[in-house]
């Protein structure tokens, strides 16, 4: 598994949990021995203006927010291209599924999973996406931007029963996009602030959106929330081993 990563998502960029020193630490430590790491770039700003206003991009600037922004949607845009023959994961921060075009809340400044499909689309690699977010929170900002759009489907699975919650995500999952996008939020996990999910919950997400995919291709998953650090790590490991192309993983309600 290629994992999209650079050390300045360790900084302390701002005043809110997602930012919380050792967030990233967290998952990196987990996942170092089990992934390639490739090193993350910047969106350019061309990238970001198909998704956001200029006004709000020049406010994120003004915020001083703009470099750390553009990395993790640029992180999100590599792991996107990445996952047209492999799946990937982009370890980033801040987060990005609560910016819409012309502002943000929740700890997310840009929307980096419509930035990165709608850079696919752009480019003529795919004509079709679904977005699975999978955090706590509605994914407003997505829905904002992409919700619209007659190429992307856009789930937000809302049962508040476990069991429930995963066969959701399973009737969910077409086999006729070209891309399945994760926003993988954690902070749905019985650990955390939702109090639902178990860490196999997530493995077992991770092995259906693989499952639907042809020749194991064609699915990327980025990092939205997930704020317990004693067990951020561990439920994005189990995320990328069920996206892994290898056989099926056990599983137990």
């Amino acid at each position: 598994m290629k994992i999209v990563y650079h050390d300045d998502f360790n900084q302390v960029y701002t005043a809110d949990p997602a930012a919380a020193a050792g967030r990233i630490s967290a998952v990196f430590d987990v996942i170092y021995h089990h992934a390639a790491f490739v090193p993350a770039k910047p969106a350019s700003r061309e990238d970001i203006a198909r998704c956001h206003t200029d006004a709000h991009i020049d406010h994120v600037r003004r915020q001083g927010l703009y470099d750390i922004a553009a990395l993790a949607a640029g992180a999100a845009c590599q792991a996107a291209h990445i996952a047209i023959t492999e799946p990937s994961f982009a370890l980033i921060r801040p987060p990005g599924h609560h910016a819409s075009a012309d502002g943000a809340w929740g700890f997310c400044y840009f929307n980096n999973m419509a930035i990165a499909l709608s850079k696919l689309k752009h480019e003529g690699v795919i004509t079709s996406a679904l977005v699975l977010d999978i955090d706590l929170h509605y994914g407003d900002g997505t829905v904002n931007i992409l919700g619209q759009s007659p190429w992307v489907t856009i789930v937000n699975p809302s049962a508040t029963d476990r069991k429930l919650y995963v066969k959701e995500v399973e009737s969910s999952l077409p086999e006729d996009v070209d891309m399945i996008g994760i926003s993988a939020g954690f902070d749905n996990h019985e650990s955390d602030w939702g109090g639902l999910l178990t860490t196999d919950d997530y493995r077992e997400i991770g092995r259906m959106v693989r499952n639907t995919r042809k020749e194991e291709k064609g699915c990327f998953a980025i990092l939205e929330g997930g704020y317990n650090h004693d067990v951020l790590g561990h439920n994005v490991k189990a995320l990328i081993d069920g996206l892994e192309p290898v056989g099926s993983s056990s599983y137990e309600w």
